[in-house]
């Protein structure tokens, strides 16, 4: 039973457990660096289930309105959709050919039914990385550059705000974004972390960010203003990605650089918050609705 204390779910340790999602009822994630679109079962004690794999890194995916069991993904260095039977259509790899090798990280839809998708370095070069969105008729658009991780990113519920970490400078931003066009505006400082590196986030129905802290095995939720109101302990050292489903708030984890990972590094946890999160957004294709 999911408590207001962490409890593990599924048995799986993953190497880079990230863009966990509430769809449809059920749990998806993804484990980064091999590729694998992974589903949680029911019967949390069991193993997570693959939905699909493949030969790139996949850094997260968002549900296509309309086309069930259809995704759209932020993968290897672009951008594709993942069919019912596995196979992918590129919409476009933007990194192809960049002077770093790179690869794309967290994704996200926003209400409107955009897609946001960062790229990075795979060393985390300095400001190699990239924001790109997916606008509705599938054409990919470089919004930001000089990022280094860029994580999220996470909408308010009319997709007005958006926040942006930059893991590696251990700094989120807050920007505007005008709904009709998808335009990001010029950005303020949320907040700054001395310790750990601000990785996934969300935002629930109060309006308040919640954020993994990668290495220091901590979850930070924090109001609109930007002040830290409350810190979730977890038992493993590099939380990443977040999501909540209904009041209960679900964190992957990793084991991918740690030279002596515990016997919970990689797992999947869950708590009960007591605050429900906002609906999944889904990419919609064709014309904005």
């Amino acid at each position: 039973m999911i408590g207001e204390e962490p409890v593990v779910c599924w048995q799986d340790r993953l190497g880079l457990g990230e863009g966990i999602r509430a769809v449809d009822g059920g749990i998806v994630l993804v484990d980064i660096l091999t590729g694998r679109l992974l589903a949680g079962p029911t019967d949390r004690a069991a193993p997570l289930t693959q939905v699909a794999g493949l030969s790139v890194p996949l850094g997260a995916v968002a549900p296509v309105h309309g086309r069930p069991h259809t995704w759209i993904a932020a993968a290897g260095t672009g951008i594709c959709l993942i069919l019912p039977d596995g196979r992918t259509e590129w919409l476009a790899r933007p990194e192809d050919g960049a002077a770093t090798a790179m690869r794309m990280n967290d994704a996200t839809a926003d209400p409107q039914g955009r897609f946001w998708a960062g790229s990075m370095g795979y060393g985390a070069e300095d400001g190699a990385g990239s924001l790109y969105r997916i606008d509705h008729d599938g054409t990919v658009i470089r919004v930001l550059d000089g990022l280094t991780v860029p994580n999220g990113p996470a909408f308010c519920a009319d997709g007005t705000v958006m926040y942006l970490a930059d893991s590696a400078k251990g700094v989120i931003r807050r920007y505007p974004v005008d709904p009709d066009t998808g335009l990001p505006g010029t950005p303020d400082t949320f907040a700054v972390l001395d310790h750990g590196s601000p990785d996934g986030m969300t935002v629930d129905a109060e309006g308040a960010l919640w954020t993994a802290v990668w290495g220091t095995g901590t979850v930070h939720r924090y109001r609109a203003d930007g002040t830290r109101i409350q810190q979730i302990r977890l038992p493993a050292t590099q939380p990443a990605g977040l999501c909540l489903d209904g009041d209960t708030l679900y964190v992957t984890s990793a084991r991918h650089g740690l030279a002596a990972p515990g016997p919970l590094d990689g797992a999947v946890f869950a708590v009960r918050v007591g605050v429900p999160g906002l609906p999944t957004s889904a990419y919609r294709p064709g014309r904005a609705e």
